[in-house]
């Protein structure tokens, strides 16, 4: 047992062994709370590193919401790209339960990022440019997690390796992944399974080129949504797979609306055209059928023709 006071209060603590692991018991505010000199939250969560990762390279105030805006977006990338890849492997397994489980996380998570460049968007023009000229050639364009996730997802550019060519385990990663099925490769190769005529030009190729889109791959969806209750659960993905590009677009434009409001069309930090570049990505489609198919669907026919007039409408 132990006392610990801290201006006139006094507080019992009681020290024994856990699974071998020294802990300590105390009386707080009526809880009885534990801990242990083992896992802690700070060690667990690594506290001390995370928050002593935020290097300004200038003596401007508002440089350290630009740093930690920025790193909280790499560190919902990094969970994308978890629970991406989770998916990857779940579509290989025919296991489209876990998927769709795992594609409706990936949503929310996108949500909340797409609602967070509200952040940045407090940084005004003046504000930015206290400490824009301190970050040199630094640039969102040179995130290899981005990539990586654009990669992923089918948006293949082997020229845009050359940026991350500097870091060998980097360049490695992303070829790898350049080089690998995409998540919608994944799907497709699934529909093949399930009997659908996905030309096999779609299932075996050259993964690192980019995709083509089909007419027999949107002939394979436009089947599945015709006729949902036979296929529900391949109907339940694609929207799944659909909300991913869909949420991924909104961020893309909140990108792009948040860049303008800060610098207007200034040329980004790394040498791009900036706005007009955030601008042409969102003309990227990650997955072109499951769009180009909803033109096709027709309602099925039902009731009287209303343009019929009233005495020759049919009963």
């Amino acid at each position: 047992m132990g006392r610990a006071g801290d201006g006139g209060t006094v507080m019992t603590i009681r020290r024994f062994e856990d699974e071998g692991v020294e802990t300590f018991e105390a009386q707080i505010d009526g809880e009885t709370i534990q801990w242990d000199k083992g896992l802690s939250y700070a060690r667990h969560l690594q506290t001390e590193q995370l928050l002593s990762a935020q290097v300004p390279v200038s003596d401007k105030p508002d440089e350290m919401l630009f740093i930690i805006m920025h790193q909280t977006m790499e560190l919902w990338l990094k969970l994308v790209l978890h629970e991406a890849k989770l998916v990857v492997s779940a579509l290989q397994a025919d296991d489209l339960d876990h998927a769709v489980k795992t594609l409706e996380r990936i949503a929310t998570i996108q949500r909340h990022m797409i609602h967070s460049w509200e952040v940045l968007a407090t940084l005004t023009p003046h504000d930015f440019l206290t400490f824009r000229g301190f970050l040199r050639k630094a640039s969102g364009f040179q995130s290899h997690q981005y990539r990586e996730l654009e990669f992923l997802m089918g948006n293949k550019r082997e020229d845009l390796l050359i940026v991350h060519s500097d870091d060998a385990a980097v360049h490695s990663r992303l070829t790898a992944v350049l080089n690998a099925p995409s998540l919608y490769d994944e799907a497709l190769k699934l529909l093949a399974r399930r009997g659908f005529a996905i030309p096999a030009s779609h299932l075996e190729r050259d993964w690192s080129t980019p995709y083509e889109p089909s007419e027999a791959v949107e002939d394979a969806w436009l089947a599945i949504y015709s006729d949902v209750e036979t296929h529900w659960d391949l109907y339940a993905l694609a929207e799944r797979i659909t909300s991913l590009e869909y949420y991924f677009q909104e961020w893309r434009f909140k990108h792009m609306k948040t860049v303008a409001r800060v610098i207007g069309q200034k040329p980004g930090t790394g040498g791009s055209a900036g706005v007009n570049y955030l601008v042409k990505a969102l003309s990227l489609s990650f997955f072109p059928e499951l769009w180009s198919m909803r033109t096709r669907m027709v309602a099925p026919k039902e009731g009287p023709n209303y343009a019929d007039k009233p005495g020759e409408r049919a009963e």
